[in-house]
């Protein structure tokens, strides 16, 4: 097991970059990522997969809301994804290996990868290889984490160096409605922590009065949560929360 490092717990993370369109730096995009290294934050990411088998810094699996362009992110190439304007900016979709080179170390970053499945079983491969070929070399802090546990297990043996979390939830039907009831029941116990070697969980905010943080907690694991949207709901995480992954307002970040 990679142990998360000390920074991860201290600095604030800005979920998807400090990004606001208004100002010219949507979700995701190296203008957000930019200003959130300016102003002293970590970084939590997004990866989709391109049909060339690039890892692509994108949240979605459509990309409609991001670009104004229909279609699936997978049917695309890199080239023609970085060449697509993300709708209020002014570049097009970073890959990961432009956005590591971008940063150099400046900011952790939080990185998750996105089920590429559909229903969180067992995946080809191919984001988590293009993930372990772009953080060859890198020696900036960087972590790694999913909702998909087999995805985790999977960059355990390609990067065990690199630490790795489970993004976590209740995983109400309400906010996973295509995700079979069996599995949402599962993964709510969060029952794979021990077997992908993670030392953190990323947790819906909403949800850290779950018993199963509490005991993971207990056994050492680091509690990040997400996503915070005010002072107020800040103070109420870090109750349980050792950090946070927020957006909408600005965080003090401890000295």
């Amino acid at each position: 097991m990679s142990t998360l490092p000390e920074v991860f717990r201290r600095l604030p993370m800005a979920h998807r970059g400090l990004h606001d369109v208004r100002s010219g730096r949507p979700e995701n995009s190296v203008e957000a990522v930019s200003a959130a290294i300016e102003a002293g934050y970590g970084i939590e990411i997004d990866l989709q997969l391109s049909s060339d088998a690039r890892a692509m810094v994108f949240h979605d699996y459509d990309l409609t809301r991001l670009t104004g362009i229909k279609g699936p992110i997978r049917q695309r190439t890199a080239q023609d994804l970085t060449a697509m304007p993300l709708l209020g900016g002014t570049g097009g979709i970073p890959t990961f290996a432009a956005l590591l080179d971008h940063v150099a170390g400046r900011a952790p970053l939080l990185v998750e990868l996105k089920d590429q499945h559909g229903q969180m079983g067992e995946t080809d491969g191919q984001l988590e290889q293009a993930v372990a070929r772009d953080l060859q070399g890198y020696a900036g802090p960087v972590a790694l984490m999913s909702f998909n546990p087999h995805c985790v297990a999977l960059l355990r043996d390609l990067v065990p160096d690199v630490p790795r979390g489970l993004v976590t939830c209740r995983y109400r039907r309400i906010d996973w409605p295509l995700l079979r009831r069996g599995v949402r029941h599962r993964l709510r116990d969060i029952p794979d922590y021990d077997r992908v070697d993670a030392s953190f969980i990323s947790h819906s905010a909403k949800g850290l009065d779950q018993p199963r943080v509490a005991e993971l907690k207990a056994a050492g694991a680091a509690v990040l949560c997400w996503t915070v949207r005010s002072g107020a709901e800040e103070t109420q995480a870090r109750k349980v929360a050792d950090n946070i992954t927020f957006e909408g307002y600005l965080p003090e970040i401890p000295s």
